[in-house]
């Protein structure tokens, strides 16, 4: 896109490498006085003059295109989204002229907006949490079943003006017990809360543990993609985020497959692998001999800049979320099961069966992504042992083409604002939809 702002740019740079506007508009084969119009948004610039422009300001021309106004914009949009009915329709079509001719309130309105998302992330999340913390909810029991016992036996001793000596010993003795399992139940309650991990909701499981440990990390554990790799135990070695036992586990087993996926699939290889075939994750299995679980997990684990930004989601046959990488975009529930609609679960009852779907998330700006689910069941136990069954999603960028057939999905339902959802279980918190 080459807003109405590329001139604007176009000065910026000029005057940070102390180019006289005469030197640039001979590079560039205008006149200075067309150029002074380029520079103050009067006038529009073509493709080949844009070019030109870029290579004699030794710049690439998406730079002077779109600029660092391009994550503003999508702000404002997300903001003109938000408006409920009713209100005054935002003029989406002069959202360039707003942020040219008020940056500092247009930067105000996308950074407020990103602070109202966040804040609405914050409480879906405490709301999730408050909902299915066990130890939470445990906590939150006991503190009020003491609260409450301690009230009745207060009202007795002050309704009661005549009592035995032996009854009102037994009362205040009660009292003190209750006081005290009232004390011990919200010490403990602060200490779980002080001590998570995350700053604003908290970690409450092994499997939240790892997955703030695998965030740190960009999901990418270099050390494992050399030949020579280090024992598991040294790379959670003093990991704080690791803390629990159970959690370590969780984590070395991730290790162990990491190993193993990267032995099949070495980084260079699988970079040239998508270079030439791109993100088709079954021609890439064919092309490398491999299946499509580990092709999966290598796209969830390439290194920033390499392919497309992906998530990876993983459920076993109770339809748990066994793993979490999320993609931009794509809201991933931190407890309890997930939409139910998500191809994740298509693909439990059909194993072996690759599926392909374009799916629309739910939120105040929906977001489309292409999804490719597959199951595949294993015998852990051997040849007489339990069937156990895994399934993967492989969330990716949508395709540039339209497509016709888009699944509308969400996060959960307990925070998804589709009012007309046919398979919702619940309702949402969300009453009032976006």
């Amino acid at each position: 896109m080459r807003s109405a702002l590329t001139g604007t740019r176009v000065r910026e740079r000029r005057l940070l490498i102390s180019l006289k506007q005469a030197d640039l508009a001979r590079a560039a084969g205008i006149s200075p006085a067309y150029l002074n119009l380029i520079e103050h948004n009067r006038r529009r610039v073509g493709a080949d003059l844009l070019a030109r422009l870029a290579s004699a300001l030794g710049v690439e021309e998406t730079a002077l295109a779109e600029g660092a106004e391009s994550a503003l914009f999508d702000g404002l949009r997300e903001a003109a989204a938000g408006h409920a009915a009713g209100e005054a329709e935002p003029e989406l079509a002069r959202i360039e002229e707003f942020v040219s001719r008020f940056p500092g309130w247009a930067a105000l309105v996308a950074t407020l907006r990103g602070r109202i998302a966040g804040l609405e992330r914050a409480v879906e999340a405490l709301h999730e949490r408050m909902a299915h913390d066990p130890f939470l909810s445990a906590s939150l029991h006991e503190v009020v079943s003491a609260v409450t016992s301690l009230r009745s036996t207060a009202a007795i001793l002050a309704e009661t003006e005549e009592m035995e000596p032996d009854w009102r010993k037994r009362f205040h003795r009660n009292v003190y017990e209750d006081s005290v399992r009232l004390s011990e139940a919200a010490a403990a309650l602060v200490a779980y809360l002080d001590t998570s991990q995350e700053a604003e909701t908290g970690l409450s499981s092994p499997q939240e543990e790892v997955e703030a440990w695998l965030a740190r990390t960009g999901y990418h554990l270099a050390p494992l993609e050399r030949a020579n790799s280090p024992a598991p135990e040294t790379l959670i070695t003093g990991v704080p985020e690791v803390a629990s036992g159970a959690a370590r586990q969780l984590a070395l087993a991730h290790i162990r497959r990491y190993r193993a996926v990267a032995s099949a699939l070495p980084l260079d290889r699988f970079a040239a692998a998508l270079e030439e075939t791109g993100p088709d994750p079954a021609a890439l299995a064919q092309r490398l001999g491999v299946g499509l679980g580990p092709v999966f997990f290598r796209f969830a684990t390439l290194p920033e800049g390499m392919g497309p930004p992906a998530g990876l989601v993983a459920c076993d046959a109770s339809g748990t979320l066994t793993f979490r990488r999320p993609a931009p975009g794509f809201a991933l529930p931190r407890h309890g099961a997930a939409c139910p609609l998500w191809p994740l679960y298509e693909a439990l009852v059909r194993p072996m069966a690759p599926i392909r779907a374009v799916v629309e998330m739910a939120g105040r700006v929906p977001q489309r992504f292409t999804t490719f689910a597959y199951s595949e069941p294993s015998f852990p136990g051997g040849f007489d042992g339990p069937r156990v069954v895994e399934a993967l999603m492989l969330i990716l960028p949508p395709p540039e083409s339209q497509v016709d057939a888009l699944k509308p999905v969400g996060p959960s339902c307990r925070i998804c604002p589709r009012r007309d959802c046919a398979a919702r279980r619940e309702p949402s918190i969300l009453v009032g939809g976006f």
